[in-house]
């Protein structure tokens, strides 16, 4: 049963954020049903001039900013300051994503709005952090990525780091912000006093690398790339077919067992070098011999259906255009249809965690540059 009540219903988020880190945060809290007034620049956030390009409308801009409010303030401008300074007494949450220093600067630091708001939630997102030796850095997704190690761990042994295909620095900051803003939140309703939240990419992204630090901290170990093999565990990573890919997931003892009578190699199941996952991973040029004669002369998808029904975990490779029109984000509420005013109906990602009595759905388009200023000045009697 829902009461069309979403969990952040009543919650004010204050967005002086931009490109996609920032936005990515305020986001997921707009689909829970925030109230997020997006603070631009007179010229407006840079992913609106960035593509592709649907009708003239950024796409990206509309998959980060949806369900948010627009109102332009030149922060320069006494005026307009002093309209964000209001916001802010009367808003749960600040996030901003500018370089440490730059909203003190500006007159909106956290010890100044939480002296006049004591229960603000205030949020820093930076590539760096408000704090350490890199903190004046610039960053953008690219450069976490590389100096976080995980580039360096990308791609085939005897190849060049390559990137990840997303921009996983900015999006894991985006989700450990949100994440960092609910825990104040949570704990602003015991002392009824905010927090400020201070969130880095470079943070994020490495604490979003648990087994490269389990081998580096605890087993003094120097990580490095393995292509399209767990560095950990076999078999486990992605083996060609006749015609195809497919992607298998063998993590102990039973399946193992399951997987070599499917690959018509019972006996590699007593094999003392598969004896456990450590050693078969150790073995692994023994595996993927055994795997590329069995697979060979099947499809990826007789490879799959094949484990499958043994209870192998497997797939075949779907492109990202598959995974995102597939039944199971379908019917998982992944994609929700919106209304924008120069788009038609147009299909936005949504938040992924379903939440008992609450509904999916019901999302607002991307704002337009200022589309909400009058609005949101005559809430404050401006």
């Amino acid at each position: 049963m829902t009461d069309d009540r979403k969990p952040l219903t009543g919650i004010r988020v204050l967005d002086f954020t931009r490109v996609l880190a920032g936005p990515y945060a305020t986001a997921l809290m707009a689909d829970l049903g925030a109230d997020v007034v997006k603070i631009e620049a007179p010229d407006g956030d840079e992913y609106r001039r960035i593509g592709p390009f649907r009708d003239g409308e950024s796409a990206l801009f509309q998959t980060a900013n949806r369900g948010k409010r627009s109102v332009v303030l030149d922060l320069r401008d006494p005026g307009d300051l002093a309209v964000a300074q209001g916001l802010a007494r009367r808003a749960d949450v600040l996030v901003e994503n500018f370089r440490p220093g730059v909203m003190a600067r500006l007159g909106l630091d956290a010890a100044g709005l939480q002296a006049a708001n004591p229960g603000l939630v205030y949020a820093s997102v930076s590539g760096f952090g408000q704090s350490g030796p890199h903190a004046a850095r610039p960053a953008y997704d690219v450069i976490v990525q590389a100096m976080s190690g995980l580039m360096d761990l990308t791609g085939e042994p005897a190849a060049a780091p390559t990137m990840v295909g997303e921009a996983m620095a900015d999006v894991a900051g985006g989700l450990f912000a949100a994440w960092g803003i609910m825990v104040a939140l949570f704990d602003r309703s015991r002392t009824g006093r905010g927090r400020v939240v201070d969130l880095a990419l470079f943070d994020a992204l490495l604490s979003m690398m648990p087994s490269a630090g389990a081998r580096v901290l605890v087993c003094d170990g120097d990580p490095a790339r393995t292509g399209n093999r767990h560095a950990l565990s076999a078999p486990f990573g992605v083996y060609p077919a006749a015609q195809g890919h497919f992607a298998v997931a063998v993590l102990n003892d039973k399946l193992f067992g399951a997987f070599c009578e499917v690959i018509g190699q019972p006996a590699l199941r007593d094999d003392p070098r598969m004896a456990s996952d450590e050693s078969r991973r150790a073995h692994e040029p023994v595996l993927a011999k055994a795997i590329a004669a069995w697979a060979g002369g099947v499809t990826a998808a007789q490879a799959v259906a094949a484990l499958s029904a043994a209870g192998v975990p497997a797939s075949e490779l779907a492109s990202a255009r598959d995974a995102w029109l597939s039944d199971q984000a379908r019917a998982r509420g992944l994609v929700s249809p919106v209304a924008h005013p120069v788009l038609g109906s147009v299909s936005l990602p949504e938040q992924p965690v379903h939440f008992s009595g609450s509904p999916r759905g019901l999302q607002r388009a991307a704002p337009g540059l200022d589309e909400h200023g009058a609005e949101i000045r005559a809430e404050l009697g401006k």
